[in-house]
């Protein structure tokens, strides 16, 4: 390369380098001024937990917890182990509460502080990105087409999934941002300082009711318990988020001459709570129309409150401001359709047509709600057959405002009513629905051996010969079954009841309650051709043919979980399209293929080096390969909470994907105890999406296409390939040694987890021999966490690095650090992870628990720790973790003098509970204690699965 094109490379470099904000990756305040406020709010919560816990537990239980404190900060721990070996039970139980509220309670006056920290600023997320944005377009690095055509099919849809690592009951949430609340009341320098007696009063009070409120659910929630909680934080971003997080993307957009049309879906939200039937019996086609009509439910009344806010509101009279004929035409059709409401209003209000209209358009809804529940019949004009109905009668109103001159109105509460329609629909979230590969197999077997036209039984085939027989079958459009026919087999009659299930859902509420069924487990494209046949038979799907197009009422993605899968994504998606009664398919589903990504497996599988680079190189064939069929991607990222299952900012993890992998839509799983830190409080919600959405937007607009030369990236794939190649080898050699299992299930409370009634999904899959495949990825995670190792987080990343910069490629990732956004989200990641890790801690859970011939491993770990360490702060040029951050390391280490107490009682309580004998009932008071450690652990670490 010449001398002029190098400096060119360099310039590029540099131009992408930057140092991360890893305030963003804790999660936490960096600013002295928040971590002040911080500390004053948690004294005063702290002073007044002490004071609830005295009033109802004594005096002497509270000078307990402090000892218990003091003790578990001192470097010898055996005093601290005599005094809790003394401890009884039941009080070990209010000693795991007590340390469990402390953490609650910084957790909620930190999301606070952490909003304000954030939204202390001139310029917003999507400020700035627009603004990047309105730059290419000046320079002209930007066509205002592409632009346009990219806003046309930009939406960000995060998934609420239904398997959660939350361990906080709503109850206690609700609590929590009452606290939060009034926190925020005492702290306002507007405040009347008359009231800040009453308030202080209140913030007691409220204190007081946490303690009294139990941590720990009574039963196993079932899916439709985790439905209503989906629900309970869709309500609150719905109703405080939306409307004014969407005005500011029409607002920004507008400073550059972009104006989004109303019926344009920038922000939708998706739901797996009743759809997720992998591994998961109690996900019945009857849960599944259960959850449904939950959800609409609450979205008809979510939209209804709109609509009775915007009815007061708009008192537009015909005597001040014109009409549009469209408009007057369809209140007469409106008042044709439902004569009761007309009589009512029209005295009042036939002057004010927006009230008239809107006055319907409630009416209509609430009939339609009324509809949904008694599964009545759909009568037009009367109710809403579907979202559209709602929405051309919004825009409708809208059109009339802007026709007579009167944009601002326009532009202003009609505009935010429809931005969160389009944004909710009449359901709040898509439902997506997941089964397991096997499960159409099964079914298909069924089906072909009662026809008995196959000389090898379907079970019997090798792979290629089910693909030839499926594609076959795809483009035959003839029928595996008949009417009436009774005798199919079990798992074609359960295959076909879910089918029939979601037809009859789209029949009822329309085409947005499902879209998109995920099939686990993809190894090739027979496990896809599978279920579409299967659809086929269910009424879904007509294939077409040559010369006739194909109808779909649903999209079909397959799941890449292992790294294996991940490694032939982009084959298996070349063979998928290319097939001709497939890609119909696609066609009838507007050229849009879904592909899932999942993060925990192939984490699990391989370790988190390999594990993002895999899904990194994945996302990249995907995206040639879509571009070559004409087909737009819709990557959905199976995310967990913690960063050995893909966790860390969204914002940063969707700037990090490859470029050009991102055309507009995205889906991303949002799960556990990241819901309630992130949408708890309605202001870091808004922050929360802003950021996603802007990053999407940026992401999708103006990271199209690499700038830098092949030689530049060749060389960063090479040496990610060197450390996921060797950190992949590391962990596999840990996690296929014979003795990991019992390690991992003597040194964690892995299996104590499961009496958490923490989620409906079983936490083992079934009919396994009990090793480590057959652990899901969730408890695995979570299990780790709680003995402070988190070893999916880190493990095998040390040596990954260290054979890179022993090949001589130290500069390189130096480099790669501070210009490639993959590597730096990536290791920032780890840093954080490591951060967290506490070895010392973890070596009381060895040293009381793990037995003897698989306790060496543990030298294994550290060794791995200590490089790992030592890598990364080479790479990052630091001294010390969080060396950039001081104030954010304070914080974590406030918690850190909390959290040590909880392990040390954990761990009595585990050894204590373990020496019972299996015949043996095991006591109670035990038993909730250990499961009040796993909560408060939980709260204090945050980001736990």
């Amino acid at each position: 390369m010449s001398t002029q094109g190098r400096t060119t490379t360099e310039q590029l470099i540099e131009a992408d380098r930057r140092e991360p904000n890893v305030a963003t990756f804790a999660a936490g305040v960096s600013s002295a001024q928040q971590h002040a406020a911080l500390r004053a709010s948690v004294r005063q919560l702290g002073a007044l937990l002490g004071e609830a816990l005295t009033r109802h537990e004594g005096p002497e239980l509270l000078d307990l917890v402090e000892r218990v404190r003091r003790l578990a900060r001192q470097p010898e721990d055996d005093e601290l182990r005599a005094t809790l070996a003394g401890v009884d039970a039941k009080t070990a139980v209010v000693l795991a509460r007590a340390f469990t509220a402390y953490f609650q309670l910084v957790n909620v006056t930190e999301q606070l502080h952490r909003w304000q920290e954030v939204t202390a600023v001139d310029e917003g997320p999507l400020a700035s990105a627009v603004g990047r944005i309105g730059h290419a377009l000046e320079d002209g690095s930007l066509d205002r087409g592409l632009l346009v055509q990219v806003l046309q099919r930009l939406e960000y849809r995060p998934v609420f999934t239904a398997h959660p690592t939350e361990a906080t009951r709503r109850s206690v949430t609700d609590q929590l941002r009452r606290i939060a609340d009034t926190v925020q009341a005492i702290e306002d320098p507007r405040r009347p300082a008359a009231e800040l007696p009453r308030l202080q009063h209140r913030l007691a009070e409220l204190v007081d009711l946490l303690w009294q409120t139990d941590e720990l659910r009574i039963v196993r929630p079932e899916p439709t318990d985790e439905a209503r909680t989906a629900i309970y934080y869709l309500h609150t971003i719905a109703a405080s988020v939306v409307p004014e997080l969407l005005a500011e993307l029409d607002r920004t957009l507008a400073t550059i001459g972009i104006e989004l049309p109303p019926e344009a879906r920038p922000l939708r939200f998706g739901a797996w709570a009743g759809g997720d039937r992998d591994g998961n019996p109690n996900v019945t086609p009857a849960v599944t129309l259960e959850v449904i009509g939950l959800q609409h439910d609450a979205g008809l009344r979510e939209i209804v409150t709109g609509v009775e806010a915007l009815l007061s509101e708009l008192s537009s009279s015909t005597r001040v401001v014109p009409v549009t004929d469209e408009l007057r035409a369809s209140l007469e059709r409106d008042a044709e359709a439902l004569p009761i409401t007309f009589n009512a209003v029209r005295r009042l209000n036939a002057e004010e047509p927006y009230r008239l209209k809107l006055s319907f358009v409630r009416v209509r809804l609430l009939r339609t709600r009324d509809r949904l529940a008694h599964g009545t019949a759909h009568e037009p004009g009367r109710d809403y057959a579907g979202f559209d109905e709602l929405l051309a009668d919004l825009v409708l109103i809208r059109d009339s405002m802007r026709a007579g001159g009167d944009e601002l109105t326009a532009d202003g509460g009609i505009l935010r009513l429809t931005r969160t329609a389009t944004a909710i629909g009449l359901g709040l979230a898509t439902l997506d629905i997941r089964e397991h590969s096997d499960k159409h197999h099964a079914a298909l077997a069924d089906l072909y051996d009662r026809i008995g036209e196959l000389e090898t039984p379907y079970a019997a085939l090798d792979r290629p010969a089910r693909i030839a027989l499926l594609s076959r079958e795809l483009g035959s459009r003839r029928p595996l079954t008949g009417t009436g026919v009774s005798d199919l087999g079990v798992a074609a009659s359960a295959s076909l009841e879910l089918l029939g299930t979601i037809r009859t859902a789209l029949d009822t509420y329309g085409p947005e309650v499902i879209e998109t069924y995920i099939v686990s487990m993809t190894h090739d494209i027979d496990d896809l051709f599978a279920v579409v046949v299967l659809a086929r038979e269910a009424g879904l799907v007509d294939t077409g043919s040559e010369t006739a197009p194909a109808s779909a009422r649903i999209g079909f993605a397959p799941l890449f979980e292992t790294v294996a899968e991940l490694e032939s994504a982009g084959p298996l998606l070349d063979a998928l399209l290319s097939d001709p009664a497939y890609r119909r398919v696609v066609a009838a589903r507007g050229d849009v293929q879904e592909i899932m990504l999942g993060y925990s497996d192939s984490s699990k599988d391989a370790g988190i080096a390999a594990s993002q680079w895999q899904i990194h190189r994945a996302q990249r064939a995907l995206r040639d390969i879509g571009r070559r069929h004409g087909v737009v991607l819709r990557l959905f990222h199976g995310r967990g909470g913690s960063v050995g299952r893909g966790g860390g900012p969204t914002g940063e993890a969707v700037m990090s994907q490859p470029y050009g992998s991102l055309d507009g839509p995205i889906k991303i799983t949002e799960q556990g105890e990241v819901l309630s830190d992130k949408y708890t409080l309605p202001g870091l919600g808004r922050f929360n999406l802003e950021v996603a959405l802007a990053a999407v937007l940026e992401a999708s607009v103006l990271h199209r296409t690499s700038l830098l030369p092949k030689d530049v990236l060749d060389s960063w794939n090479g040496t990610m390939d060197l450390v996921a190649g060797s950190g992949q080898q590391a962990y596999r050699g840990l996690v296929r040694d014979p003795g990991l299992v019992p390690f991992f299930v003597s040194a964690t409370p892995v299996d104590e987890l499961g009496k958490m009634n923490i989620g409906s999904r079983p936490a083992k899959r079934p009919g396994g021999a009990g090793g480590l495949e057959d652990l899901r990825a969730i408890p695995w995670v979570f299990g780790w966490t709680q003995s402070r190792i988190i070893l999916p987080g880190w493990f095998g990343v040390g040596s990954g690095l260290a054979a890179a910069r022993e090949d001589g490629r130290r500069d390189t990732l130096r480099e790669m650090y501070g210009s490639w956004a993959f590597f730096r989200t990536f290791l920032s990641n780890v840093q954080m992870t490591l951060a967290k890790t506490d070895l010392d801690i973890a070596a009381g859970y060895v040293h009381e628990l793990v037995p003897a011939e698989v306790a060496g491993l543990f030298e294994t770990i550290r060794e791995e720790h200590a490089r790992t360490l030592e890598e990364v702060l080479r790479v990052t040029g630091q001294s010390v973790l969080l060396e950039s951050a001081p104030t954010l390391r304070r914080t974590l280490e406030l918690r850190d003098s909390y959290l040590a107490p909880l392990h040390a009682l954990q761990t009595s309580l585990l050894a204590r509970s373990r020496s019972v004998p299996d015949e043996a009932d095991p006591d109670p008071d035990v038993q909730r204690a250990l499961l009040l450690t796993i909560n408060g652990i939980a709260a204090g670490l945050r980001n736990t699965g």
